[in-house]
């Protein structure tokens, strides 16, 4: 499974249109940012600190097909990386993402 987080205002327009091309962020670097379960929090820490109405959008993917790539960024990690659109076939689950003492609160069952 592998997550992508996008604030409300975000979520509601890909929810009502059935796809998306991303954030600002994915529209300007031309992919989808995509984190797995390890590298999400500190993606939300990041850039999204502060943030409290974001929502974690979970996708397998091994649903994705070629569009997908793993490709190094920060630390030599290797980030999922979605060249086409997300559309809501994708989605697994969708779930808000907490905020308390100022840190992001993930679902338990993210692996």
């Amino acid at each position: 499974m592998i997550y992508k987080i996008f604030r409300a205002p975000e979520w509601e327009k890909f929810h009502a249109t059935g796809e998306t091309a991303g954030a600002p962020i994915d529209l300007q670097d031309g992919y989808i940012h995509f984190s797995t379960a390890a590298q999400a929090p500190e993606t939300a820490r990041l850039h999204f600190a502060g943030e409290t109405d974001l929502v974690l959008v979970s996708v397998d993917e091994a649903t994705l097909g070629k569009g997908l790539k793993w490709e190094e960024s920060r630390g030599g990690a290797l980030f999922p990386h979605l060249f086409r659109n997300l559309t809501s076939a994708d989605v697994v689950a969708v779930n808000r993402l907490g905020f308390e003492d100022g840190v992001h609160v993930f679902p338990d069952d993210m692996g």
